[in-house]
């Protein structure tokens, strides 16, 4: 498994406080980017401005993404645009929730 498959499957053990469904599949991570130096950088997002866990989570997941074996560093960056909607859930998380 190469390090991105690695990071992904780290995220998709870190669950949403809100809605039981890890925050890969939720459509919470917009981006994931690593540098030659095995730096990461995320831009995430939640599910609403106002979640009480915003100042917290995303160190949360940066903290996991450093135990992943080869991250040199890991930066998590909380974006607002675009807007989190459930268009983002996968598929497989919409049956899930009963939204298909």
């Amino acid at each position: 498994m190469d390090l991105e498959q690695e990071i992904i499957a780290v995220l998709k053990t870190v669950y949403d406080p809100d809605i039981p469904v890890n925050i890969y599949d939720l459509g919470l991570i917009y981006a994931l980017d690593i540098n030659e130096q095995q730096e990461v950088v995320i831009d995430m997002t939640l599910t609403a401005p106002g979640c009480p866990v915003a100042h917290t989570f995303p160190g949360v997941v940066e903290s996991k993404v450093k135990e992943v074996e080869g991250v040199s560093s890991a930066k998590v960056r909380l974006v607002w645009e675009p807007a989190w909607s459930k268009d983002r859930m996968s598929d497989e998380v919409k049956l899930q929730l009963g939204l298909l």
